[in-house]
């Protein structure tokens, strides 16, 4: 019977962790050492439902012993403190819709360098339209892909489960998803978490015990190493490549009002959503192009602070010409000065102009 609850618990998202097993305090969210930003991102397994923290403990462990610097992100945040960053996207009991419908909100807040996606137990607990289950795991794929073009996403064959109906059901499901990743680009990566347990790993029949997490840690650590980029932080979007650009300190996009074309169109930061008014392409002639043939530009190559920073026919000029620099600016190759978000504004609309670099979060951009 207590098997069949803590399954039940973690499938409709009802907390009884706190009776089953040692309750760890929960930490305050969003702690950051400035490494590359990790997203654990999935349900009650990567929230770790009867292990707190899960396999984020020796995921992290690993991390730090192989000299790498990471910040897990999330808006959730337990483990205990021997998990050196307790943030993550754990939701209990969510299938892959409700993960689906906030992800975009998720991505925006934290701009993940790397996410780490295990997902579907729930819709195979419920079984919840298991037909197309691998659909809605396509889909939420390219949603993270289209609002984060440049994101290392490592999706993950599902965990084992000990019921024999449950399991079956993974297996068809995990089948469909090589195919699926496959699709998706050379960011995308296939991770078989799958072959990693056996029954003797599982708690509950569900989720891992701490030994099982660790066999999990592993492999999600083994995966990373196999893309090194993964561990990397982007400095410079790489050429030919779209990306969004992310002005932290709003958590809003370098954007094209209303998607406009038209020259001379004042550029400005707006919510993140992956349309094509905010995908820039860095050209190896140091252009930043959007729609194709328009460009970042700076109005009549001008150097004086607030000049405006627009949208201009692609001609190869010095006003067009922009390098990135380490601490995150976009600088004007002529005037020496950065691309800046005036007034150090984070609202939808605020609009953007050149501005003597002063290291403020108005003039720091990611590329996503």
């Amino acid at each position: 019977m207590r098997t069949n609850l803590r399954r039940l618990a973690a499938a409709c998202g009802i907390v009884l962790a706190a009776t089953l097993v040692p309750a760890a305090a929960t930490p305050a969210q969003a702690e950051s050492n400035g490494g590359v930003r990790i997203m654990p991102l999935g349900a009650s397994i990567t929230d770790g439902f009867n292990v707190p923290g899960g396999y984020r403990i020796g995921l992290w462990q690993r991390l730090v012993a192989g000299g790498y610097t990471a910040d897990f992100v999330g808006s959730a945040a337990n483990g205990p403190s021997s998990l050196g960053d307790h943030d993550h996207e754990g939701h209990s009991g969510w299938r892959i819709d409700q993960i689906d419908a906030s992800v975009v909100g998720w991505i925006r807040a934290a701009n993940p360098r790397t996410i780490l996606l295990h997902v579907g137990t729930n819709d195979v607990n419920q079984n919840h339209d298991l037909a197309n289950a691998p659909a809605r795991l396509s889909a939420l794929i390219d949603r993270i892909r289209v609002n984060a073009p440049l994101v290392e996403l490592f999706v993950a064959q599902i965990a084992p489960e000990t019921d024999p109906v449950y399991e079956a059901r993974i297996k068809t499901f995990n089948a469909a998803i090589p195919g699926i990743v496959a699709q998706k680009g050379p960011l995308t990566h296939l991770v078989d978490m799958h072959a990693v347990l056996t029954t003797a790993d599982l708690a509950d029949g569900t989720h891992p015990t701490a030994a099982g997490y660790d066999k999990m840690a592993a492999r999600w650590y083994s995966a990373l190493q196999s893309a090194p980029a993964a561990l990397t932080p982007v400095a410079t979007p790489p050429v030919g490549t779209a990306a969004l650009l992310d002005n932290p300190q709003s958590t809003r996009c370098l954007d094209v009002p209303n998607s406009s074309t038209v020259n001379g169109t004042q550029l400005q930061i707006f919510d993140c959503n992956g349309s094509s008014a905010q995908r820039w392409t860095r050209t190896a002639s140091a252009e930043l192009r959007v729609y194709g043939a328009r460009c970042l530009d700076v109005n009549a190559n001008g150097s004086a602070n607030g000049t405006r920073i627009q949208l201009w026919t692609c001609n190869n000029t010095a006003a067009q010409h922009f390098t990135f620099g380490a601490d995150g600016t976009i600088r004007h190759q002529a005037s020496g000065k950065c691309v800046d978000v005036t007034s150090s504004g984070t609202a939808n609309g605020t609009l953007v102009q050149l501005y003597a670099c002063n290291g403020t979060g108005a003039q720091r951009w990611t590329a996503r």
